[in-house]
């Protein structure tokens, strides 16, 4: 029996590059089968009414640490991880790179092994945030767990990783060229972060491969007139793409706003965001509009990537579009997951329905509504 097609019309689609209006998204299967004229839907298609809202392709997290009411790094279990995997695909994260901060290294063991033999269509990899940072930049990482980057533990990380391990922020001040090559050639991409590099401590990193910058300006050196630091690196940089964050409190919504004038298409929306916990590690307390340490040290954001895009759009004068490339487009790219972050032919079906208010109203995540 032949498959059927999913027709979401009466919607304003993005498609990565543009918004059209008077179209009609039609799925197949899993996959976008093709942008058509209202009049070209196929007579047994089923209809979804997009109610005038926006269409986009599902947003792309590539720095969360859990969602619903489990912190993956306090809960390293399969069933956390369907619990956040649920969570976040109902808020319109349809793609997300699991995080661990700096942790006791048995406790990643526990949830590389998990990793391993986990398998979810939203689930990218793992992305691990320390240990190999910087204490002077510590931010919410404790130092205790901190360690330096030898090749050796590094190499048996990998082994013990197998392809669960897609993504790592490192200090580059504190690695050797030689891990640094080690890691790229296991195709872990890697960010500086948690880092007090100088100028030309990070620039010899990107030199050497670093392609990415986390959560721009916070737990970094700064950016100053006679040491414009890891973020000057970053803007003079021709190649390097950031991630910030986008609540107006890990950064000023100006500062948002004249990254992005300099940045360009380099900066993307990631949310860092936890959940309370009081178990494990770390104590995430939740104070209003983001989360903290008890001694008061700001620890991760509440933020989604719908509300991360609103308040680029709200708070720092991005257009829509450029919003939304921010959440979904940008960051594939980075991983070069060319299947996702966009909406054309032969692209999954990982589409999100919002309103004018940034109110997701469905999520479909392989074709399948959620």
């Amino acid at each position: 029996m032949a498959e059927s097609y999913l027709a979401i019309t009466n919607g304003v689609v993005f498609t990565g590059d543009a918004l059209i209006s008077n179209q009609t998204v039609l799925i197949k299967g899993d996959k976008v089968f093709g942008i058509v004229p209202t009049s070209e839907i196929p007579a047994e298609a089923e209809i979804v009414d997009a109610n005038g809202g926006y269409l986009t392709p599902g947003f792309v997290d590539l720095q969360i640490y859990g969602g619903g009411s489990r912190l993956f790094s306090a809960d390293p279990t399969a069933a956390a991880l369907d619990e956040i995997a649920h969570a976040l695909v109902k808020s319109g994260t349809t793609s997300f790179m699991i995080t661990m901060a700096t942790n006791p290294m048995e406790l990643v063991d526990d949830a590389m092994g998990v990793l391993r033999r986990y398998q979810h269509p939203a689930l990218l990899g793992l992305h691990l945030e320390g240990p190999y940072l910087n204490p002077k930049k510590r931010g919410a990482h404790p130092e205790a767990y901190m360690r330096k980057p030898e090749k050796s533990e590094i190499k048996s990380l990998l082994e013990r990783a197998g392809t669960s391990l897609r993504m790592m922020t490192v200090a580059p001040e504190q690695f050797d060229e030689d891990v640094i090559d080690l890691l790229l050639n296991h195709g872990v991409i890697l960010s500086a972060g948690h880092s007090n590099a100088t100028f030309d401590e990070a620039m010899y990193g990107f030199q050497k491969g670093i392609q990415a910058v986390t959560h721009f300006f916070n737990a970094m050196s700064p950016f100053h007139h006679r040491n414009p630091g890891l973020p000057g690196a970053t803007f003079q940089s021709d190649t390097v793409k950031a991630s910030i964050i986008a609540d107006g409190i890990h950064v000023n919504y100006q500062t948002l706003a004249i990254s992005k004038r300099l940045l360009g298409d380099r900066l993307f929306l990631i949310t860092d965001a936890v959940v309370a916990v009081d178990n494990g590690t770390y104590t995430h307390i939740f104070a209003g509009d983001r989360y903290t340490l008890p001694d008061g040290t700001l620890s991760g954001s509440a933020l989604t990537m719908m509300q991360a895009v609103a308040n680029c759009v709200r708070h720092a004068g991005i257009p829509l579009e450029e919003a939304l490339r921010m959440a979904t487009i940008y960051p594939a790219s980075l991983i070069g997951a060319n299947d996702i972050g966009r909406i054309a032919a032969g692209a999954t079906a990982n589409l999100v329905i919002f309103d004018e208010n940034y109110i997701v109203q469905n999520v479909f995540l392989g074709g399948v509504c959620q």
